[in-house]
């Protein structure tokens, strides 16, 4: 049977503890309808978890035992974060979802020039990759960055070991990185619906990025996004 798993600031000190949250106290008695005696799996955001039991309910809040702690060892070696241009219409919603269930760490929404849609609900983003982390049972729950213009975002990614864009006119992915990849810190950046300005390949080439293809097909950029994310992490 499938544990359900919740994900906050939990500290695993003690034997047992109050889970105080109203949206988990929610979810787990109305929702899940869960009682005194099922299990659950708690993770604390930093890929400590502990399997716990439910003793019982009180007035908005439950007490759990911790029968064990774990490592989650679910999270990729390489740590990749996800510049992807703002999309239109649930589009987004999508790529953040299914990014976290692949395993990035970090999702920044980028500004280009041809990025037609500028803002999206954050608090509903939030949410989004929050209950993606813990249905695809993810360790911690990925950042969600503020909105970046694309020079600056280019510019903050120097950091990482390696940065790639995705574009039709770049190298086939497997001429660049081969059958296997090594632990290290990837930046990977997706563009809008009407691709990439020129301008803004040249200033990613000069900037180090690798320009990878995904093939000739043209692919919408939320498929692209997601493609991409399981290339560089599988």
């Amino acid at each position: 049977m499938r544990l359900h798993r919740f994900i906050r600031n939990f500290d695993f000190s003690d034997d047992s503890f109050v889970i105080s949250d109203k949206e988990i106290f929610n979810q787990i008695k109305n929702v899940l309808r869960l009682g005194a005696g099922d299990k659950i799996i708690l993770g604390d955001g930093k890929e400590n978890e502990a399997l716990a039991l439910i003793n019982k309910f009180e007035k908005n809040k439950l007490e759990v035992k911790i029968l064990e702690k774990n490592k989650n060892k679910n999270e990729p070696e390489t740590r990749a974060t996800l510049y992807c241009a703002v999309l239109k219409k649930e589009n987004f919603e999508i790529v953040a979802e299914k990014a976290t269930e692949i395993g990035i760490a970090a999702i920044v929404p980028l500004i280009t020039k041809r990025t037609v849609k500028f803002s999206f609900k954050r608090n509903r983003l939030e949410k989004i990759i929050h209950e993606a982390a813990e249905q695809s049972g993810r360790g911690i729950v990925p950042i969600l960055g503020e909105p970046k213009e694309f020079k600056k975002a280019v510019l903050q990614a120097a950091s990482n070991d390696l940065n790639v864009i995705f574009d039709p006119r770049g190298n086939n992915f497997y001429d660049v990185f081969g059958p296997k990849k090594t632990k290290q810190l990837i930046g990977i950046m997706i563009g809008p619906e009407g691709g990439w300005d020129e301008s803004e390949i040249i200033f990613a080439k000069e900037n180090n990025f690798k320009i990878i293809s995904m093939g000739s097909l043209i692919l919408r950029a939320e498929t692209a996004a997601i493609i991409a994310s399981h290339l560089i992490l599988n």
